[in-house]
């Protein structure tokens, strides 16, 4: 089936693409816009897409087909100019579909972001330009250039409240970049969760509401729990909810039939309704108030044969995160360092290690790239389908994989298919002018190039598209059906043989693409998302887990000095803010291959407290090898030998009675509790913060349904006065009686 995937949301300004399922890259599509919202210009839709290069009617505008030589529209991007639902049809070597895209208004406010001329690290003289770089021109250098305006450098642009990090790069050398967090009032997102359930009709006291006899006594609920930012003037009963059958699973009769039984926060449909819906029905719901929240899904399934209207149906949730990474250790091996200074890293060496990774109460361990590439990193790929040389055979992949399966490891597989090696041949018959391989990259203008490169160009003043100054890397173009095929076998290959993948550049790849992965893959698979900043759209039916790089930049203020240690309240709401729904879907970290090790930056005592941290609150903790180990360099080689054993024996005790406590893997964080319940007798006061753990009413095993976590980023131990209620500290297992002293973090029952 080629059918586009699920109902789309977004806002005025922000762009979707549209593209086939399982594309065939010989096969041909088109996508006709049919219906748009009626406060929008007149628009002509009877021919489609109109390519023809003039100035058009507003369907020139509205939808843009994809970047390809083709001369049809595989894939299209709509940009949508009116709030409203948008209508597409879809032709399609296997027939005709629907596409339905939501549009709320623009969120985007007008700002200025400035910077001082003498804040750049180049005498102010030497420079001719600057360049901003920034995830709004999707990290691509040389795009967007602010002005000189006396002594500053300015940008003026519209983008949605929050704080944007910006780079501002002189004369386009990465090394000058002076980074600044520039923020733009506004609210934050509605989020929501769904329940759905099948239960008697209103007015009905008697029978079975499940029984298949009183299908006309049954209905469908599906109930939003809506949530707002903490410092929201908007009360979450306010906020409206959509709710939008899935169009793959309905004929469009159906669709609005079923639809138009919302009412506030819930859909509540007569079984009676779903006749004829045989293969089950997706129904998804988006909060909206001043801005949107991400989509949430539910999926009604007929228990056997027939209608859903005819016999026992069930309610699930399709994109549960899998059981076993409910809250997993995660542990994050940079694969050639791993074995240590002398030996070189093979599958085999690792698979030899496991015991250390038992020992440490490890979940998932997460491999850095494992296929062909001419780097010692990886991330530069030229065969996916091929294990790298030096590291060993797919067979000793394999076994490494079935080594971990044996101690109750998951392996989790670097997946990087936003980008390839300039090495690769699919790279080098496009750059040699190979037709069939002319759409396989994305293509951008010379004069943005900042690489010094001599490119081959296709056509004439064009060159390839990369990131940031990434001139090795150029970016795969999704835009072209045989990409999408070609990455989705990608996908198959190792969906088979891991447990998850963590998405390098997830946000350099399409939402539909990630969404189609998403469903594409085995259950029970774990997927993991490097997108920085984090953005709760990445989790609207894609990933399960994200990078939580709120509570990482917190982590790094407070270890430096900049911030109090009761930072960490916000940073943890802010996640809230953004509009994640659930805390325990964050990845929680202090450094990885990307970043500059905790401890040579802050200190050992600062690096203890922000592991504590991570292992306190709910979501998955993420060990960086070496980071249990002392290592200072970011990629060095493994500190076998001479690593700190102490510091290792810190990151088993956190990971032990992590695993031991319910309530420190799931349930509620509570700030103000735990600043309500201590006071520093003894200590820096700004390097102390406190939190309450409470414990899910669904766990029973534990010491104790509710704890106190203190953390103490200083470098001296703190002395806190803590309730009567208090007679335990579980991490140095013994009793309390008073005052407790903190040296890196006390959890107390």
């Amino acid at each position: 089936m080629h059918e586009p995937g699920p109902p789309r949301a977004t806002s005025v300004g922000r762009s979707v693409e549209l593209a086939p399922r399982d594309p065939d890259p010989s096969g041909r599509y088109e996508w006709t816009l049919l219906e748009t919202p009626a406060d929008g210009d007149d628009i002509d839709i009877d021919g489609g897409v109109d390519d023809d290069g003039g100035d058009g009617d507003r369907a020139d505008d509205v939808l843009e087909p994809g970047e390809t030589g083709r001369p049809d529209d595989p894939v299209v991007h709509l940009h949508p100019d009116a709030p409203g639902t948008y209508v597409l049809r879809l032709d399609a070597p296997d027939g005709t579909h629907r596409q339905r895209v939501l549009v709320f208004p623009d969120e985007r406010r007008e700002t200025e972001i400035r910077v001082p001329a003498g804040d750049l690290p180049v005498e102010d003289d030497a420079v001719d330009r600057v360049s901003l770089l920034w995830r709004h021109n999707d990290r691509l250098l040389a795009r967007d250039r602010p002005t000189r305006e006396g002594d500053e450098w300015v940008y003026r642009t519209r983008v949605p409240p929050g704080r944007h990090g910006v780079g501002f790069v002189a004369n386009d050398d990465r090394a000058t970049e002076r980074h600044v967090v520039h923020e733009v009032e506004g609210p934050g997102r509605p989020r929501l969760s769904l329940d759905g359930r099948i239960e008697a009709a209103e007015g009905v006291e008697t029978g079975d509401a499940s029984d298949a006899d009183d299908v006309d006594r049954r209905r469908l609920v599906v109930d939003a729990e809506v949530g707002v930012p903490r410092d929201s003037d908007i009360d979450p009963e306010d906020v409206d909810v959509t709710f939008l059958v899935d169009d793959r699973d309905a004929d469009p009769g159906t669709v609005e039939r079923v639809e138009g039984f919302s009412d506030g926060h819930a859909l509540a449909v007569p079984l009676e309704e779903l006749d004829g819906v045989d293969d089950g029905l997706r129904i998804h719901a988006v909060p909206h108030a001043e801005r949107h929240g991400a989509m949430a899904t539910v999926r009604v399934e007929p228990d056997g044969d027939g209608s859903a209207a005819a016999g026992p149906v069930t309610v699930t949730n399709p994109h549960a995160r899998p059981a076993w990474a409910e809250s997993p250790t995660v542990y994050e091996a940079y694969v050639r360092s791993f074995a240590g200074d002398t030996l070189p890293t093979t599958f085999r060496e690792i698979e030899r290690r496991i015991p250390y990774l038992e020992g440490l109460g490890i979940d998932a361990l997460w491999l850095t790239p494992v296929l062909a590439s001419p780097t010692e990193h990886g991330y530069h790929v030229t065969d996916y389908f091929e294990t790298a040389d030096d590291l060993g055979s797919r067979a000793a992949f394999e076994s490494l994989v079935d080594a971990c399966h044996d101690a109750g490891i998951r392996v989790v597989f670097d997946l990087v298919i936003n980008h390839t090696s300039r090495d690769h041949p699919a790279f080098q018959l496009h750059s040699a002018g190979v037709p069939a391989y002319a759409d396989r990259y994305r293509r951008a203008d010379a004069a943005v190039d900042v690489t010094g490169i001599d490119w081959a160009a296709l056509p004439a003043g064009e060159v390839p598209e990369y990131h940031f100054d990434w001139g090795r890397i150029p970016n795969l173009n999704y835009d072209d059906p045989a990409v999408r095929a070609w990455m989705l076998s990608v996908v198959d290959e190792w969906a088979s043989v891991v447990d998850g993948f963590r998405a390098d550049v997830a946000w350099g790849v399409p939402h539909g693409f990630w969404k189609e992965v998403a469903d594409r893959v085995p259950d029970g698979f774990l997927l993991l998302d490097e997108t920085l900043p984090h953005d709760p759209f990445y989790g609207e039916g894609e990933f399960d887990l994200h990078y939580d790089t709120s509570l990482y930049g917190t982590l790094n203020a407070v270890g430096a000095g900049r911030e109090s240690a009761d930072a960490l309240a916000d940073a943890f709401e802010r996640a809230r803010w953004l509009g994640f729904d659930d805390p325990s879907a964050q990845l929680r970290y202090v450094e990885n291959h990307d970043e500059d090790r905790y401890l040579a930056s802050h200190g050992e005592a600062a690096l203890r407290a922000a592991v504590a941290v991570t292992f306190t609150l709910p979501g998955a903790p993420m060990v960086y090898a070496g980071q249990e180990r002392g290592n200072e360099t970011t990629r060095g080689p493994f500190r076998w030998h001479d690593g700190d054993n102490a510091l290792t024996a810190y990151h088993r005790r956190l990971s032990a009675l992590r695993d031991a406590e319910p309530s420190l893997r799931s349930g509620t964080v509570d700030f103000a509790a735990g600043a309500e319940a201590i006071e520093v007798v003894d200590g820096d006061p700004d390097r102390v913060t406190a939190y309450a753990r409470a414990v899910d009413p669904a766990h029973t095993e534990g010491t104790a349904d509710r704890l106190l976590v203190v953390v103490n980023f200083g470098t001296g131990s703190a002395t806190v006065a803590v309730p009567d209620r208090i007679d335990r500290e579980l991490f140095a297992d013994q009793p309390v009686d008073g005052d407790v002293t903190v040296e890196s973090v006390a959890v107390l029952a």
